[in-house]
């Protein structure tokens, strides 16, 4: 499923004072030139191909309705906002020029005047309103960074961020256009819980093994510190008896078992917690063993019995789950990803 946000466009001509420029100064760092910038959202995602191989039964209906509805707004290539940087490629790679623009369009255009020189230009979309996440240390493209804000506990990501780079030569007298590429940064896990028959009164959802930040320049995550993501629940109906969805919106999982996974095996976990009708609570912690990459979607089916416990529907090898039951929060230790 790809969707696309065309030609937004920057462009601007001063070839007289280029030319002008250009018969007085041989540094033509100083004059600027006629440039067009074409941008393009990129959404790569295995979401309608996930909903229909997991949610494949009509009884799933009211479900898929609901997880699309919910993901609209995250897996989208209309963009809000966008930050444009343009950085020296000599060290200290210092930022040159910068801009933000809100669109709120799938096509808008702009005038930039830069100077002649070469640049490694880094854009960013939907940060505005992304939840938790920021734009840090951008002064330098070396250090510019999309990062979490630094807790125990999180609220979900709230919109889908795209990021592109592109080293780019301005050239004095000459015509050029250049195609940035944006691609979606974050991703998102749901699950979805049969409770039929178990008088479960409460469900808390949480995400454990995500990245924290992603740099910009070289497009690597890193995994300073291991928080909770706190799961959205997305309303299905008001049915009795219909299940219950959860979903996280997150930077990716690592990719790889080589890297940190925990005694399982798995790469990242989502964590249930089920409060029944005598108070007690049971922890129902789902192992993955495959990653949760950029623009990619998983989603787990699972059902809720008696006792507070989850069993993970069969089919899904990358699937396991430990259950612990009466849990308490003194019981909960942090399970290291």
């Amino acid at each position: 499923m790809i969707k696309h946000l065309k030609h937004i466009v920057l462009g601007g001509g001063c070839l007289l004072m280029a030319a002008a420029c250009s018969l007085i100064d041989e540094d033509m760092r100083d004059c600027e030139a006629d440039t067009r910038i074409d941008y393009e959202l990129r959404l790569v995602t295995n979401m309608t191909t996930e909903l229909q191989t997991q949610l494949s039964q009509e009884a799933d209906a009211e479900v898929v309705a609901a997880l699309e509805a919910c993901w609209k707004e995250i897996f989208s290539s209309r963009a809000h906002d966008v930050d444009l940087s343009f950085y020296d490629v000599a060290e200290p790679m210092e930022r040159l020029h910068h801009e933000r623009h809100v669109m709120d369009a799938s096509q808008t255009s702009y005038t930039l005047y830069i100077p002649v020189r070469r640049y490694m230009h880094l854009a960013v979309a939907n940060l505005e309103g992304s939840g938790n996440v920021r734009l840090e240390d951008d002064g330098q493209s070396t250090t510019a960074s999309l990062r979490q804000q630094l807790a125990d506990t999180l609220d979900s990501q709230t919109k889908g961020i795209f990021t592109a780079r592109l080293p780019m030569d301005i050239r004095e007298g000459v015509d050029q256009e250049f195609d940035v590429r944006l691609y979606m940064a974050n991703s998102s896990a749901a699950i979805v819980l049969d409770t039929l028959g178990s008088h479960v009164k409460d469900v808390r959802v949480y995400g454990v093994g995500f990245a924290t930040e992603f740099d910009l320049a070289d497009s690597v995550y890193h995994f300073p510190y291991t928080p909770v993501i706190r799961s959205r629940k997305v309303e299905v109906g008001s049915v009795p008896g219909e299940p219950l969805c959860y979903t996280t919106v997150t930077f990716p999982s690592r990719v790889s078992r080589e890297s940190k996974a925990d005694a399982s095996g798995a790469l990242w976990q989502l964590r249930v917690y089920s409060t029944m009708p005598d108070g007690k609570t049971a922890e129902s912690v789902v192992h993955v063993t495959s990653p949760l990459e950029a623009g990619m979607v998983k989603i787990i089916k699972g059902k809720i019995y008696g006792n507070g416990a989850l069993v993970p529907e069969e089919g899904d090898p990358s699937v396991s789950v430990s259950v612990v039951l009466d849990w308490s929060p003194g019981m909960e230790h942090e399970i290291e990803l």
